[in-house]
């Protein structure tokens, strides 16, 4: 499944996010896809992952903007449906986050979270 930044998504990416990951690609000069997982475990129950793919997955969504490019497999969509991929610069550091609406409670360190 394919979709792009001006489609109805069922998770979205932000500019900032997109900017990052290709900034990352650029620097590490690679030609891949983030992955974003979200994996049983975590202080909350469930946690995010992110890493990096060479090739989609059958099952997976491809959210494409501005030239970056994140899959999602579909068991983890479920769990990710209506989110916002963003990347936050602030005082403490920078990291992608989640904006997740189907969160009821979120750890502190931010990768965790509970249904």
């Amino acid at each position: 499944m394919t979709a792009t930044a001006t489609e109805t998504l069922p998770v979205t990416l932000s500019g900032s996010a997109a900017r990052q990951i290709n900034t990352i690609m650029a620097k590490q000069g690679m030609d891949r896809f983030l992955r974003v997982a979200v994996d049983g475990g975590g202080c909350s129950g469930f946690s995010y992952r992110f890493g990096f793919d060479d090739a989609p997955g059958s099952d997976d969504l491809l959210i494409e903007r501005d030239g970056a490019r994140v899959l999602i497999d579909e068991m983890s969509l479920e769990f990710l449906a209506g989110s916002e991929i963003d990347y936050s610069r602030e005082l403490i550091g920078a990291s992608f986050k989640i904006n997740n609406p189907n969160a009821t409670a979120n750890c502190g360190c931010g990768t965790s979270f509970s249904i």
